[in-house]
């Protein structure tokens, strides 16, 4: 039996374990910060045990590691470990052992485990290790080790650290679900502040707005004073309800006024300050209640109706000059037919010819118009029907250049095309009305002494067709606007000087929409003239008959035609998930639906579609993030349907990878044409990629495996930007333009803006670890574009 002198010691060992335990624990729970949580997790096993060295990695919710931190080695050494070609399989075997693992010769356990050998950049002798557990679920391991040999750890240290990694594993938990709860938090602020819907919060006790999002002060700066706080426009504003009741702010605060009412559901008010500045705005209001019932604040969301007072006005303007437009032809009409019946009047047949010519004239004049509002209506309701066959397109630019002249056209009309224009696939009637439309615009806003030019050029799965003239040109700010129904009309005096209803060129987008292209304008400002563009699909070869290498598409084998491939389709709303899928099906196209993201994964792993539809807000994630979750299993075309059309949302899809953006409401036409389109360049020629890796430094290019490394590490790449570095590398030595590049990665008819060329020569140049200021990869040429140097042969490698 043991003396009591033992014992006391025993029990003096223990509290002594068990204090520097609790004072362990007490110090991983001071913060709540992840990465100190998981730094003071280290720092304190190393301690609670002697170690040298300490290691924690813990698990995502797919068992992968999810963070990777050390203690007791340098960067360098760490970063050597994470690369070790046997490292992740020994952080996988540690992460499957149901309890702690302690071992004395640490090399020689690895190797009667039949692992690799690690080669370890730092000795390592003794090695303990206790799994991560919270609620039954693997978070992670912690590792020590010592690098001395003769040095073990004992069975007290393989206790204590156990009990640690219990207490550690709670507390890890807890650190995550504060970093989701920050990030969520993070990400309803981020949604509330850029939501183009006003949004105010009043605190009810005071009567006063606490919050205010940036659409509403934007709403707000419209009314109050320059220089003067938003508190004291609110001291002098008056609010102006559908009932006609009034009510000074300073009076009567909004928030108690609406708190009278359960809510205020879609309410038109008008707000005034006293020179008479307002604004009108949909309001809806909703009271927020505590656990007892009483409300304590307002939230108030305000929606600018200026743009609807602006569409109303302009519809009024429009059905103002359609009435012009109509009673002038008919008021001709009118007249050349009571002359002919009057009996009193003695014609000859030449008036009598003359007065049948004006009626015919001005009914063609009044079918036209009739057949443009009729062409409107289609296209909102989605009902634009195109018939694309196999058409030459000099043939239809020749048809519409003789009707604009036999129209009495007056320009030099300039047509300069390829002598080997591939063909197209196209509605020759409405591309042929494009064509007119396109070029009655210029006409109308240029001088008859000015030229107009009609060009076109072939730019990988499509041709661009350009409209180009010296006339008034276009304001920067108005070009994204030109292509909405009545731009045209900017006031009486415009009005009179140019004739037509404002709807040739929302015409014409719908019907290029509808073949699967884009149309866009340029113009450096008013008097520098205007260009517009638009495209149309090359026909694929088999259709044209043409023999391989005339520019044709062709598809190549084991892709998916147009006809019988594999769709993917994702969104949340089951009645636009059936419109998708009646659509598809009555393509042609197999429809592969799922309303939930994780599934979707699932189904292209299975079913390995050939595109996918996805709608940008899912249910626990948004579309961009599910396109890079797809994009880890394969590559293809990703288009997406949503309701969102912000200029930022559909530039950042188009930059992470997405083949198209399609705004909600879409006509089946137009949804058909641009899956067509997708897969045409999907499966048309791209570049013959070479067979040999291409070598620089250390950085390797395997083009077979599409897979990048840097001195034996693997770089982790968007599609995007691997297809930036293939342009750059299969091109080494020459320099790319900015323009260029954007063409050949993001496709035809992407807007002449570089920067997202600089934004993702930037992100590679750092996952390639590339300096921009000593650069060994991707070089820049100051205003032209950038370039990469040669690839290392093997006779140079030998020299």
């Amino acid at each position: 039996m043991k003396d009591d002198g033992d014992l006391r010691r025993e029990i003096e060992a223990l509290r002594e374990r068990l204090s520097r335990l609790s004072e362990a624990s007490l110090r991983i729970n001071e913060s709540l910060d992840l990465d100190s949580v998981l730094q003071g997790v280290l720092d304190s096993a190393r301690s609670l045990t002697g170690a040298r060295y300490a290691l924690i990695t813990t698990l995502d919710g797919s068992g992968q590691v999810a963070e990777f931190l050390v203690s007791g080695l340098t960067p360098d050494e760490a970063r050597q470990l994470w690369e070790l070609p046997a490292g992740q399989q020994f952080f996988q075997y540690l992460s499957g052992l149901p309890g702690p693992l302690r071992v004395r010769d640490f090399p020689g356990h690895v190797r009667s485990m039949g692992l690799p050998d690690l080669r370890a950049p730092v000795p390592v002798s003794s090695f303990l290790a206790a799994p991560l557990r919270h609620q039954g679920t693997a978070v992670g391991n912690i590792n020590v080790a010592k690098s001395e040999p003769g040095q073990e750890f004992t069975k007290e240290d393989e206790e204590t650290l156990v009990m640690f990694a219990s207490q550690a594993a709670l507390v890890i938990a807890n650190a995550r679900r504060y970093r989701d709860e920050l990030r969520a938090r993070s990400d309803l602020e981020t949604l509330i502040d850029t939501s183009p819907v006003g949004v105010v919060v009043f605190d009810l006790s005071r009567g006063t707005p606490v919050s205010f999002n940036r659409e509403a002060l934007r709403i707000l700066d419209g009314l109050r004073t320059p220089g003067h706080p938003v508190e004291q426009l609110l001291e002098v504003l008056t609010i102006r309800r559908a009932d006609g009741s009034e009510f000074s702010l300073a009076e009567f605060p909004l928030a108690r006024m609406l708190a009278t009412s359960e809510t205020v559901r879609a309410e038109e008010i008008v707000m005034e300050v006293p020179d008479g500045r307002r604004f009108t705005v949909l309001i809806n209001a909703t009271s927020i209640r505590s656990e007892r019932g009483e409300v304590e604040s307002v939230i108030v969301t305000l929606q600018d109706m200026t743009p609807l007072e602006e569409l109303e006005r302009l519809r009024a303007e429009f059905l103002g000059m359609v009435s012009h437009e109509l009673r002038t032809p008919l008021a001709a009409i009118r007249g050349s037919a009571t002359t002919m019946l009057d009996a009193s009047s003695d014609l000859d047949p030449a008036e009598i010819r003359q007065f049948n010519r004006i009626i015919v004239e001005q009914t063609d004049r009044m079918r036209e118009l009739v057949s443009d509002l009729l062409d409107v209506a289609h296209i909102e309701t989605g009902m634009l029907s195109v018939e694309p066959e196999l058409s030459d397109l000099a043939s239809l630019v020749d048809r519409a250049r003789n009707a604009f002249l036999s129209g009495g056209g007056r320009h030099d009309l300039r047509i300069d095309l390829p002598a080997d224009l591939p063909s197209v696939m196209s509605d020759r009637r409405r591309i042929g009305q494009v064509l007119s439309n396109l070029i009655s615009n210029a006409a109308r806003h240029s001088h008859d002494s000015t030229p107009i030019w009609v060009t076109a050029e072939v730019q990988e799965f499509y041709v661009a067709v350009s409209v180009t003239d010296q006339g008034r040109g276009v304001q920067a700010e108005r070009l994204p606007h030109l292509f909405r129904k009545f731009s045209r009309i900017e006031g009486s005096a415009r009005r009179r000087e140019i004739e037509g209803t404002g709807l040739g060129l929302a015409i014409c987008k719908g019907i290029v929409e509808a073949h699967g292209g884009r149309i866009w304008a340029e113009s450096e400002g008013e008097g520098q003239g205007a260009r517009f563009t638009f495209t149309l699909p090359l026909a694929d070869q088999d259709e044209a008959g043409g023999p391989p290498g005339t520019g044709h598409l062709s598809v190549r084998p084991g892709r998916a035609g147009a006809q019988g491939a594999r769709i993917l389709a994702v969104d949340d709303d089951p009645l636009a998930l059936r419109h998708v899928r009646n659509i598809l099906t009555g393509a042609g196209y197999t429809a592969i639906v799922t309303a939930d993201p994780e599934e979707a994964l699932s189904l292209v792993v299975k079913e390995k579609p050939h595109l996918a539809l996805l709608d940008l807000m899912l249910p626990g994630t948004d579309g961009i993030e599910l396109m890079q979750s797809i994009f880890e299993f394969v590559d293809m075309p990703v288009i997406f349907l949503s309701a969102y059309g912000r200029d930022q949302i559909v530039e950042r899809a188009f930059e992470m990878g997405a083949a198209d953006y399609v705004i909600k409401p879409f006509s089946p036409t137009e949804l058909v044409a641009r899956i067509k389109a997708a897969l045409l360049r999907r499966a048309g020629p791209r570049r013959v990629e070479p067979l040999e890796p291409f070598v620089l430094g250390d950085l390797t290019i395997d083009y077979s495996e599409r897979r990048v490394t840097v001195a034996g590490r693997a770089v982790k790449l968007t599609a995007t930007e691997y297809n930036l570095l293939l342009e750059l590398s299969t091109n080494a030595g020459q320099v790319v333009q900015r323009d260029q590049l954007l063409r050949r990665v993001w496709g035809p008819g992407r807007p002449g803006d570089s920067q997202p060329v600089r934004t993702f020569v930037k992100n590679l140049r750092r996952k390639l670890g590339d300096n921009v200021d000593t650069p060994q990869y991707i070089f820049t040429e100051p205003r032209v574009g950038y370039w990469m140097g040669k690839p290392e042969t093997p006779g140079e490698v030998e020299e």
